[in-house]
């Protein structure tokens, strides 16, 4: 047994405290101005510090974006994960209905954070090719691939097209082939079908383009769920 970690002292606490508001007006700058409102030095004028106080803290933006995204992405993970673990394994349909709903819950709620990993970059940061970012990227591969995983005995008859393991990124093959040693490369394909159509739907609305053609956007998105259930086969 772990022996309980140490309370945090005051300095740590207000260390925390800061670097998290920090984190909460870069998302607030690029809710209001885009990408290109992420920058230390309006996040400082924001928080009544000079820029020198505020580099104490993040080295330059794009570890601050790091950090963003970082948080952002495993929070939006560990939701998913925990709806799709409500549902049984022997149920992958409900899993995968599970993950989208959760998905979309989240994105609304938190339309910043979905802008930040799924919408456009921003200019000039290029995310650590090793880390916290690239883990979280092979976190919600796995996951989407694992759901795909469990519909492929009956989704597989389903599919028409052919793929080859050189049609994708080696280091994406080489992950699926370490984790779902079982998977042909049509089921790769087939994950990153069933990434596009979850998560098509809520962008467009999380961009506001969906609001004017339907009065019930969830009863569209699970409509769509359910049309991506029934073409895998379940």
């Amino acid at each position: 047994m772990n022996p309980p970690a140490a309370p945090q002292s005051r300095r740590e606490r207000l260390r925390a405290e800061t670097s998290a508001e920090i984190k909460d007006i870069a998302l607030k700058l690029l809710g209001e101005g885009g990408p290109d409102a992420i920058s230390l030095r309006a996040i400082a004028r924001e928080m009544g510090m000079t820029a020198g106080a505020i580099y104490g803290y993040y080295e330059n933006r794009d570890t601050l974006v790091t950090a963003l995204i970082t948080d952002v992405y495993g929070t939006l993970l560990d939701t998913a994960e925990a709806a799709r673990d409500k549902v049984p394994a022997t149920d992958p349909a409900g899993r995968i209905v599970a993950w989208g709903m959760a998905v979309r819950a989240w994105a609304l709620a938190n339309p910043e954070g979905f802008r930040l990993i799924y919408g456009d970059p921003v200019p000039g940061y290029r995310p650590p090719a090793e880390g916290p970012v690239a883990e979280a990227g092979h976190r919600a591969c796995a996951a989407l691939t694992g759901l795909v995983a469990a519909a492929w005995p009956k989704a597989r008859k389903l599919q028409s097209a052919t793929s080859a393991w050189s049609d994708f990124d080696p280091a994406l093959v080489a992950q699926v082939r370490e984790e779902f040693p079982g998977l042909p490369p049509e089921a790769l394909a087939l994950s990153l079908r069933v990434w596009a159509r979850m998560h098509g739907p809520v962008s467009l609305e999380v961009y506001g383009h969906l609001g004017r053609q339907s009065r019930d956007l969830t009863a569209l998105y699970r409509a769509e769920l359910a049309d991506l259930v029934r073409s895998l086969g379940l």
